[in-house]
């Protein structure tokens, strides 16, 4: 039974059902690292929603843990210098792992991993980068040298999905270095309460004052510049419609400047922070979800949590999962950012009034296309690159 080692920030929701999920395999043994140990208490601090975060599912069940004092003077996971742990080889080197998975690369004790335990161990590594966001001159040279040389340490990159492998093709890796680890939530926690979800989706739609035959448009996430959620207000504009209404749910450094450019439009509805007991209801809620990023958009799982409620998606082509989601007027749109997008928008939301567009049959095809991006096929992907690539490695320590 190989022994893998999973170093990871902190606990997350995306990752938790994985880390239960792998630990349930009758052929490896699990344990997770967790390098910023200020988190092990359940709340931290959000700088873009403002507020501390405290989700309401379990991140700690079914899996084996433990955090590693991090000694960092600014601790957080948003600087290289903020993930610090003195202790973390040795603890590493104490559990013996056969193999180690490194969630990304970018902080100070993760980087230090990747060097320690080159040519030691398995070293398998999850990231979500993409070249939809590329630098420019210099920079970009520098920042091509040194990739390169980071991901020279690894023996294998689980690729979260096409934009993704990509990344990895430009910076070194070759194909046998790749292994497919899709991006994905956990689909059933989304699934299994469709009944119930539905008839709740109805009360709050009602509860808000929209009409049964009015269509949402639903934004979901922090309202930040990169994430472009003023893009509401302009179709809004584009598309004056009584039958349309928009809904914002989050928060971010943005919401006193779109509540002023809404004040004066009654379709528009900010629900604030969700927590993820509350999703499942909000996605079905809405009609189409958007996601309208104009940068640093590296997947989107809110696309994903859309689609697992059945809803289709109109998507940034900034966005790293539009090449593996959307299927154009199928599971959803892709658009480019800037009016011509908008534009093309606004067209697919007259059609969606006028009935040409069947959104309930586009809803059963993104919930059929999600049904692959899961949590199985992650863990099967990991158990998948053990089994493959673990007795090589070890025959090539021996020689």
């Amino acid at each position: 039974m190989p022994r893998l080692a999973i170093v990871s920030t902190h606990p997350i929701q995306y990752n938790a059902p994985l880390f239960s999920k792998l630990s349930g395999y009758s052929d490896i043994q699990l344990k997770v690292f967790y390098t910023w140990s200020q988190t092990q208490l359940g709340s931290q601090y959000d700088p873009d929603f403002n507020r501390n975060i405290q989700w309401d599912i379990p991140l700690l069940e079914g899996y084996e843990y433990t955090f590693v004092d991090n000694t960092a003077k600014r601790p957080g996971s948003d600087r290289f210098m903020g993930i610090v742990n003195p202790g973390l080889i040795r603890a590493l080197e104490e559990w013996i792992p056969d193999a180690i998975l490194v969630i990304t690369w970018a902080h100070y004790s993760h980087l230090q991993v990747l060097r320690h335990f080159h040519g030691k161990v398995l070293l398998l590594f999850r990231g979500d980068s993409t070249l939809l966001d590329p630098a420019s001159g210099f920079k970009r040279f520098f920042r091509k040298q040194l990739l390169t040389w980071v991901y020279r340490h690894i023996d294998l990159a689980l690729y979260v999905g096409q934009c993704n492998r990509a990344y990895y093709l430009a910076h070194g890796l070759n194909e046998i270095r790749l292994h497919r680890a899709p991006h994905a939530i956990d689909n059933e926690r989304f699934m299994n309460l469709s009944d119930s979800a539905e008839a709740a989706a109805t009360v709050q739609r009602r509860f808000l004052g929209i009409r049964d035959d009015q269509i949402v448009i639903l934004f979901c996430g922090k309202l930040e510049p990169k994430k472009d959620p003023g893009c509401l207000i302009r179709l809004a504009a584009l598309v004056p419609s009584e039958r349309l209404n928009f809904v914002y749910a989050g928060e971010g450094m943005l919401k006193e400047a779109l509540l002023k450019d809404a004040h004066a439009d009654r379709r528009f509805h900010f629900l604030g922070f969700q927590n993820q007991q509350a999703l499942p209801v909000l996605y079905r809620m809405a009609d189409i979800i958007i996601l309208p990023s104009l940068y640093n958009e590296t997947w989107g799982l809110v696309v994903n949590e859309a689609m697992a409620c059945g809803r289709p998606a109109m998507v940034s082509t900034q966005a790293g999962c539009t090449a593996d989601l959307i299927d154009e007027g199928q599971t959803g749109w892709a658009f480019a950012p800037g009016p011509k997008g908008e534009q093309k928008l606004a067209g697919i939301l007259h059609s969606v009034i006028d009935g040409t567009i069947d959104l309930r049959s586009m809803g059963h095809k993104a919930l059929a296309k999600i049904q692959p991006f899961s949590i199985d096929t992650i863990a099967h992907a990991v158990s998948q690159a053990l089994n493959l690539t673990l007795p090589f490695t070890s025959l090539k320590k021996s020689l």
